[in-house]
């Protein structure tokens, strides 16, 4: 039974003839009542009532009938649901990503939700390191992470650029100052993250490299709590610059430049490198891209070769 059949078997009802039925369709009346005949073999019942001359539908006319106009209902229905989806009247956006490359989306987001208001957009909290499987999975579209996925199953864009920063209360002796050495660390109190990750990797190396003692009395379980604590007068922290960039606005926290510890990092939007991606997140990449060239560095837009 095939769409085409019933559109034709509806155009016989509603006419109550043949000929007129197939006219509206801009067929011939030998080729609509070849369909109904194949219609009907289809089914394995008689649909018209031959024997009447005004097209009347037998039993089981009258309950296709019913069925064919819902099946052709939802044709119409699910034809306008993809217009709308070409449009982004509609949709959902999903995304990956961890609580530091989070503070990343929301500006990305907030453009994005003024331009296209009815698409609905969900961020997944994940292990950044597990986002490339899970994209190979197909449990998202679209995932940020910080490092250079295997550019044979993931296609990687550079969109932001960020660097570690040591952070205080404005009331702590090192507040004043312009920069330290990292051995002039040796005696703080860090609030750490316990969260293992190749950022915690570096700086506990640093300090190794400067045989310089690294006190992490406190390890608390996210950067918000860090910085609160930090913020209270509770020891220093190294946390990347972009989930601090409100608070050392506001004069919450204070940056303090330590000289041997000049780490960058490149926040990076991945996908699946043969992934058909929606008209959602197609869109998503494209206000990244007027993002980058509205605000300028460290937004900034750069698809990383495979090689």
């Amino acid at each position: 039974m095939e769409l085409a059949q019933l559109e034709a078997f509806l155009a016989v009802a509603e006419e109550r003839s043949f000929s007129r039925a197939a006219v509206r369709l801009h067929r011939t009346q030998p080729a609509v009542s070849q369909v109904i005949r194949k219609l009907e073999q289809a089914v394995g019942e008689t649909l018209f009532d031959r024997a009447a001359r005004d097209g009347s539908l037998t039993a089981a006319g009258v309950l296709l009938r019913d069925y064919a106009l819902r099946l052709l209902a939802l044709r119409r229905e699910a034809s306008s649901a993809i217009d709308e989806l070409k449009s982004l009247e509609r949709g959902h956006l999903q995304l990956a990503a961890n609580e530091y490359t989070c503070m990343y989306l929301l500006p990305a987001i907030d453009a994005f939700r003024r331009e296209f208001p009815n698409i609905d957009v969900t961020v997944q909290r994940m292990l950044a390191s597990r986002i490339p499987e899970e994209l190979s999975l197909r449990s998202f579209e679209l995932g940020v992470i910080s490092f250079r996925p295997d550019p044979a199953q993931i296609r990687s864009i550079a969109v932001y650029g960020d660097s570690l920063a040591l952070i205080v209360s404005p009331r702590h002796p090192l507040a004043g100052k312009k920069s330290v050495s990292i051995r002039d660390l040796g005696n703080e109190n860090f609030i750490a993250h316990n969260v293992a990750s190749p950022l915690r990797r570096k700086v506990i190396e640093a300090f190794q490299r400067h045989r310089t003692r690294l006190h992490m009395g406190i390890e608390l379980p996210t950067i918000e709590a860090i910085k609160r604590f930090v913020a209270m007068g509770n020891g220093v922290a190294l946390v990347p610059h972009l989930t601090v960039a409100r608070e050392l606005e506001t004069g919450d926290l204070v940056r303090v430049p330590v000289d041997e510890l000049d780490v960058r990092r490149v926040l990076r939007m991945a996908h699946r490198r043969q992934a058909t991606l929606s008209y959602a997140a197609k869109a998503f990449l494209h206000t990244l891209r007027n993002l980058a060239r509205e605000k300028g560095p460290p937004f900034f837009y750069h698809v990383e070769r495979a090689g």
